[in-house]
Order: C-alpha cells, then sequence, then structure tokens
C-alpha cells in the first residue's frame, strides 16, 4: 500500500498582480503546490468576495492576503472586520502594511536587484508608512538606467510608479536564484514570519491557527459588526450567511 502523501495544493486570493506572484513564492516555498489564484482587481473586490472564498476552503486549503495599507494601526482591528474567526482550512493574513514591504525585508537582494547600497533600505519595513513608495524612491537611485526607466514614473506623468514596476517586482519574487528569499525575509517582518507559520500548517494538513479579532480591542465602529461576522462563522464555513444575498463565487 502506498502512504505517500500527495503535496497539498493551496489556492489563494490576493489585491492585486505583485501579491499573486510574493503569494505563489511562499506556497511554493513551503513545499506545497500553488492553485487558482484569485481576486487581483482590488482590496473591495477581495472585500466583496470574501464568503466565496470561506466556502472554497471548505474543500481545499485556501490563502486570503492583504495589504494593512492606512486602515488601521496593526492588523487584528482589519481582521475584526472582515473576518474574525477564519475557518479550518483557510490563512486570512495581513501584510504590514503593503506586500512590498515583505519584499524590501530581503535588503541584501533587493538591493542587488535594484543596484542600490543595502544600508538605504530601512531595517524597521514594517515601520514604513507607504513601502510602495519607498521602492519607487529607491529605484530612483539606481545605478542602473534599466531600473529607474522601468520602476520610477516620468516626470510629469502623474504616475505613481514606472511602467514596468509590477513586471520587475514580479520578476524579483519569483526568480529562484537571485530574488527574493522568504526565510531572510520573515527574520525582519513579524507579519511575514506568521504568513508563513499559517501556510505551513496548511501544508502539513493541520488546521491554521487563527489570527482573531482577540489579539486585540475593535476600532471605534467596527465592535458590532465583527461580532455579528463571528456569531455568523461559528467555526465553520458551512455556517456562514451572507447578510442579504449569496456572493459571488471566488473568481
Amino acid at each position: 500500500m502506498n502512504m505517500t502523501r500527495s503535496i497539498p495544493r493551496i489556492s489563494g486570493a490576493v489585491e492585486g498582480l505583485v501579491d499573486e506572484a510574493v503569494l505563489t513564492r511562499l506556497i511554493r516555498h513551503v513545499g506545497a503546490v500553488p492553485g487558482s489564484i484569485h481576486g487581483k482587481h482590488g482590496k473591495q473586490y477581495l472585500q466583496k468576495n470574501l464568503y466565496g472564498y470561506v466556502q472554497a476552503a471548505a474543500v481545499v486549503p485556501w490563502v486570503v492576503l492583504v495589504d494593512l495599507d492606512q486602515e488601521f494601526d496593526c492588523p487584528p482591528p482589519l481582521v475584526w472586520v472582515w473576518l474574525p474567526e477564519a475557518p479550518p482550512g483557510m490563512c486570512f493574513r495581513v501584510a504590514v502594511r503593503e506586500v512590498e514591504a515583505w519584499l524590501l525585508a530581503d535588503r541584501e537582494r533587493l538591493a542587488q536587484f535594484l543596484g542600490i547600497e543595502p544600508r538605504w533600505i530601512p531595517r524597521d519595513v514594517e515601520g514604513i508608512l507607504h513601502p510602495k513608495e519607498a521602492v519607487v524612491a529607491l529605484a530612483r537611485r539606481s545605478r542602473r538606467h534599466a531600473i529607474r526607466r522601468d520602476m520610477t514614473p516620468p516626470p510629469g506623468s502623474g504616475r505613481t510608479v514606472g511602467p514596468a514596476y509590477t513586471s520587475r517586482l514580479i520578476e524579483f519574487a519569483l526568480h529562484s536564484r537571485r530574488g527574493w528569499r522568504p526565510q531572510v525575509a520573515a527574520a525582519a517582518c513579524e507579519s511575514l514570519r506568521r504568513c508563513l507559520g499559517c501556510l505551513r500548517r496548511l501544508q502539513s494538513g493541520a488546521a491554521p491557527a487563527a489570527e482573531t479579532s482577540r489579539d486585540a480591542p475593535a476600532p471605534d465602529g467596527s465592535r458590532r459588526a465583527g461580532e455579528s461576522m463571528a456569531r455568523a462563522n461559528a467555526d465553520s464555513p458551512q455556517r456562514l450567511k451572507p447578510a442579504k444575498s449569496r456572493p459571488p463565487t471566488p473568481s
């Protein structure tokens, strides 16, 4: 009898294309196979479709990754509003404050990729209020013309990033030899370390430890919503009920 355990496939949902590359790299890093990655239409789209992702997690392992941005000071209040109790089979993770901070946390490799000095990258990446802006500012100091051309916006364009900003960061996140090292980055980034831990539990078949709203008080105006969602969640995704109508399935 063959007792070999098959390699688990982990699906997910993210805000955008850079997030997709980062999540794909993380899933591979923990020894699982990336499944379909849904979303990629911004944060509001993810929240709108969250019920569908929760339902999908009853069948296969799932991870939902969102940016903290400037909404709250730390992840627990955001978790309280979105999903106070993640069901078994799902990781709900928050990048502090944007997924670019996770890439910045591998200072040596990112400096090599951008053609800059590692000392220019702050050590406290989770203390950076706008990590995307920080990456663009670093790219502007690059010794390489191609990096400056691709990742920084042309003067007077009104854009916040360069024309190939996204594709360059995807390249960095996914390059197996010269790119991003999740384990190195996790040593300098608590939210990434927690995400890796949750993914490893999914990979091993164990139920992820929930990051619940109990870790911090709810923000003003969100406690009632959080309590209502928690009652609906119970502990099983099958018992979740939408407020008015069933949201669309993951897309």
